[in-house]
């Protein structure tokens, strides 16, 4: 007989199975498969494929493989159902979404169990985490409906939104999308990923149950081609995509041009940061809570330790300990603590890659893994910065571990990946996890804690992570449209500038030569070129040929200025200040320099006050847009910041050539960021004419960076820069597309208008749009009252 001492010794479990009898029978119901959900009812079966149960390798179900004509069908009832939905009163809404929570509430464990069935992570976590935050989602997000025209006063449904959602947290993920969407006024097709569909389609079922109107949600199920139609549909107003980095820059690419809204949250290699003076024992659960939460299957996955040399060895003994106690096996098993991996095509994929490190040199630590479709809780010591191990998005129970010495070796340590979804940093020095959650380029930062979601925060990434945010004022924001200004004659592509010598100029007292204006110093353009600036009655001067080197130069230039956005709000706008004033000092002159490109006095003077009141308004703007501390859980406060993209790339429109170049860097460089500016190609001297109240007016140099000459161009090799982290541009619509496409390579953040669709002059020049396209959230997790 056992003796309770040994039990408390050992502490071994039994079995603690889940009854599935519940999901088994609605699977037998659904034996002939599943067809679409489409304008409120299911479609005949067709064409359908196998799913299976990760931890049995079982086929558990059959779904029909979605075509162009399915998509299109689900389109056009979202289309159809999208103006009465829209028109409904945010309160009608909102009890549509509290009656889908509730529902979804009573059908709470039915859909953990189906989610652990078909996915093959842990029972618990499909009861505990997965299926209550996707009821917090719909409540939270009813409650935004609610009060939509207070909080967003003016902003619109897109009007169709396409979502495609990842298989790690299937029905979290189409929660995340779904909540927001409706709630807002949209009206959605939604593709589930194709090894795990089920849950969406119970949901479909539950959203009928609970009385949804017909349209409103319509799910088709299929692979990556159906997701590729649904994606690329022109009916679609909204895209929205969870998955892979490279199946991100696809989408990137494929839209491009079509002015359908876009955001993307992709990979990450996340760092878990643990300092000497961390609790050791409690980051070690940060550790199984980061990578071994989900079989590693997360896409902010601490994969990466970084632990202070002081105490590695003692912390690597700890994580050992810790590792040899998980439960690998039977995801309907209570005590599970790793279930299955979603896929043979994933577990290979993992087993390549760990081999690949192995043979780089890194050392192996392993627990133990039933046979099947499971990989064991795997610690890779040894690992070099540039391993295979180190680099790329395993999504399996790896994590690499590696030493630093002191907080700025953490922080280079950190950032020295591609991606930048989130991080995690482990301290008893509060002030020491704020200073290194400032430096590290991460979306979501959580300190002494690791993987705590709430629908009240902002989720997203940075980098190759993708942008936009899920969750939060942010994420609400993104499934809201302003009206987009329209041209009615659409900008044409100038001609290209002409480098022979003009015919004429007219004589000054003092031929002065305008130049490039990089790093804060006069630059004579690489190419050695200059062109004729058009005027009313001919030339009027000329302007420097800028090219390829010149962006590099200019890009590296705003790099070194990276102390910009350090500073506090208040001196940025005291620099601000001090330029509009220079400016105003010197109007007449910019006056006379407009009116010799054709403008008339009034006109010319006109556009020179209006830039001198816009850069007041930035100035003023510096240290009022702030960020908020988002409710959500206990013991924690949550922050919502707004920080600087880095390096912007701006290219101006051609009419209002100071006033367009001044309302859209202003925006840019009051909220930090360092711009690399293409000035109207027609007219640049009134940019190069600029700079020289720039460096009277204190702005540091590489703050603002003036590169002139063919627009298109040199858009083009800002938007294939990867040190650029984002690209504005105004002008023609084939231009737009052609800086949306280019953007892929590094995913930056574009923002492609018609650069003769706004009226600079009015209401449309500036505003808090402006500032919030400069900025992007970082969500950071204190602990606090606990």
């Amino acid at each position: 007989m056992t003796k309770i001492t040994e039990l408390l010794t050992r502490l071994d479990y039994g079995t603690a199975p889940e009854d599935s009898a519940v999901v088994r029978e609605w699977l037998a119901r659904h034996a002939a498969g599943f067809g679409h959900f489409i304008n409120g009812a299911f479609t005949a079966p067709a064409n359908t494929f196998a799913v299976t149960n990760p931890a049995t390798g079982a086929d558990i179900a059959r779904v029909s493989q979605g075509r162009a004509e399915d998509v299109d069908a689900a389109v056009k009832a979202a289309r159809a159902a999208q103006p009465k939905w829209a028109a409904l009163s945010g309160h009608d809404r909102a009890r549509h979404l509290y009656a889908l929570a509730r529902h979804l509430q009573q059908h709470a464990r039915f859909l953990a169990v189906l989610e652990t069935i078909d996915n093959g992570k842990p029972i618990r976590e499909s009861r505990d985490i997965d299926i209550p935050l996707v009821i917090r989602h719909l409540y939270h997000h009813a409650g935004w409906a609610e009060v939509l025209a207070d909080e967003f006063p003016g902003a619109a449904p897109h009007g169709v939104c396409g979502q495609v959602i990842p298989w790690n947290f299937p029905l979290l993920m189409l929660a995340w999308k779904v909540a927001p969407a409706l709630a807002a006024g949209n009206t959605v097709v939604l593709k589930p990923a194709e090894y795990t569909p089920l849950t969406a389609l119970a949901f479909a079922e539950i959203a009928r149950e609970a009385g949804l109107p017909k349209g409103v949600l319509n799910i088709v199920t299929g692979d990556g081609t159906t997701g590729a139609a649904l994606t690329g549909h022109p009916g679609v107003d909204k895209v929205a995509f969870t998955g892979s980095t490279e199946v991100g820059r696809l989408i990137r690419r494929q839209i491009a041009g079509s002015a359908k809204a876009l955001t993307l949250e992709l990979g990450g290699k996340s760092p878990l940061i643990v300092f000497a003076d961390a609790d050791l024992d409690a980051a070690v659960e940060g550790v199984v809570d980061s990578i071994w939460f989900n079989q590693g299957q997360v896409c902010c996955a601490g994969s990466r330790i970084l632990v202070a040399e002081a105490v590695a060895p003692r912390f690597t003994e700890l994580l050992r300990r810790r590792m040899s106690g998980l439960i690998v096996g039977d995801p309907l098993d209570k005590n599970t603590d790793i279930g299955a991996i979603v896929h043979p095509v994933q577990l290979q994929r993992i087993r390549a890659l760990v081999d690949q490190g192995r043979a780089e040199g890194a050392e192996l630590h392993q627990g133990t893994a039933p046979e099947g479709c499971y990989y064991p809780a795997t610690l890779a010591t040894g690992v070099e910065p540039a391993s295979v191990l180190a680099t790329e998005e395993i999504f399996g129970p790896v994590v690499t571990l590696s030493t630093f010495r002191t907080p700025d070796d953490a922080v280079a340590l950190a950032n020295n990946t591609r991606y930048g979804l989130a991080a995690s940093i482990w301290s008893e020095n509060i002030n020491l996890c704020l200073d290194i959650a400032g430096k590290v380029k991460a979306g979501v930062v959580w300190i002494n804690a690791a993987n705590v979601f709430d629908a009240g925060a902002s989720f997203g990434g940075m980098r190759e992570s993708g942008f936009g945010r899920e969750g939060g004022r942010a994420g609400m924001a993104a499934y809201l449209a302003t009206a987009r200004p329209q041209a009615k004659r659409p900008e044409t592509a100038p001609p290209a500038p002409v480098a022979t010598p003009a015919e004429s100029l007219p004589a000054t007292p003092i031929d002065r030569t305008a130049k490039l204006y990089v790093g804060g110093k006069q630059a004579r353009p690489d190419s050695g070129y200059s062109y004729a600036v058009p005027g009313a009655k001919g030339a009027v001067g000329l302007a420097p040929l800028g090219n390829r080197k010149d962006i590099r130069n200019a890009v590296e230039a705003a790099h070194a200025a990276k102390g910009w956005g350090a500073q506090t709000g208040h001196n940025r706008a005291q620099v601000l200040y001090f330029l509009a004033e220079n400016l105003s000092a010197r109007a007449s002159e910019f006056q006379d320099r407009l009116h010799s490109f054709g403008q008339t006095q009034g006109a010319a003077r006109t556009e020179v006050d209006t830039a001198i009141r816009r850069i007041f308004w930035y100035a003023a703007q510096a240290d009022k847009f702030d960020g908020a501390v988002q409710a959500t859980k206990s013991a924690h406060v949550t922050l919502a910041i707004p920080e600087p993209l880095g390096v912007v790339g701006i290219a101006c429109p051609l009419a209002l050539p100071l006033l367009g170049f001044v309302s859209l860097v202003l925006p840019a460089i009051a909220m930090g960021n360092r711009v690399v500016a293409v000035p109207s190609q027609l007219h640049p001297l009134a940019a190069t004419d600029l700079y020289q109240v720039l460096d009277t007016s204190d702005v540091p140099g590489g703050v603002v960076n003036i590169v002139s000459g063919e627009r298109d161009a040199l858009a083009r090799t800002l938007a294939d820069h990867s040190d650029v982290d984002a690209v504005w541009y105004f002008g023609t619509a084939e231009g737009g597309r052609m800086i949306e496409e280019a953007s892929a390579g590094n995913l930056k953040q574009t923002w492609a208008e018609d650069g003769a669709a706004r009226d600079w002059t009015g209401d449309e020049g500036q505003g808090r749009a402006f500032l919030t396209r400069a900025t992007q959230i970082k969500t950071v997790w204190v602990p606090y009252g606990a």
